[in-house]
């Protein structure tokens, strides 16, 4: 997979990634996380502008995934990746974190359920650009109901830290990884 910046151009073909995956949550026993609307289009807008929203393209005919075989270009999911302090990270409760280094923060993730390995590879990016910017840490958090992304992080190396809360109160199971 490439992993570029997202690009005005590519709003609508977000958008669909953004409502498959909260269609995907549904069937999957989390109905709550994004609800119907989550990410507004002003969100991923202003992800794109400030050059935090990334998308992972197929490069060749050879991946394939649970719908079939993708094209070369075609986007196969889309996440927010920043090294920034996260507000809601500041106060974690029934827990810690691994440390209080520097970190990249990673939100927003999303699939086209096409192609293999997308969250790895997001995963995979992050911890890179984490690394080229001296900072060994990336942070992620998701709904308690979503146990698909709770087991894709443990697959993926982080470990569960305790419960933050956004900053509308609403709780999330706080995920850490040490790189290096």
């Amino acid at each position: 997979m490439i992993i570029r910046k997202a690009e005005k151009k590519d709003m609508e073909e977000l958008l669909k990634l953004y409502a498959r995956a909260r269609a995907f949550m549904k069937e999957t026993g989390n109905p709550n996380q994004w609800k119907d609307s989550y990410p507004q289009p002003e969100v991923i807008e202003k992800g794109i502008q400030e050059g935090k929203a990334y998308v992972a393209l197929a490069e060749g005919l050879e991946e394939s995934g649970e719908e079939g075989s993708v094209q070369k270009g075609e986007i196969l999911g889309t996440f927010y990746f920043a090294i920034e302090e996260d507000p809601s990270y500041q106060r974690i409760e029934g827990g810690s974190w691994l440390n209080a280094q520097p970190y990249g923060v990673i939100h927003r993730v999303a699939s086209s359920g096409r192609g293999k390995g997308f969250s790895a590879a997001c995963f995979a990016w992050a911890a890179q650009q984490c690394l080229k910017a001296g900072c060994g840490n990336l942070r992620i958090d998701t709904h308690e109901d979503n146990r698909v992304m709770q087991h894709v992080l443990e697959k993926n190396g982080f470990s569960y830290c305790g419960r933050i809360y956004l900053a509308d109160g609403s709780p999330r199971l706080a995920y850490q990884k040490v790189l290096g």
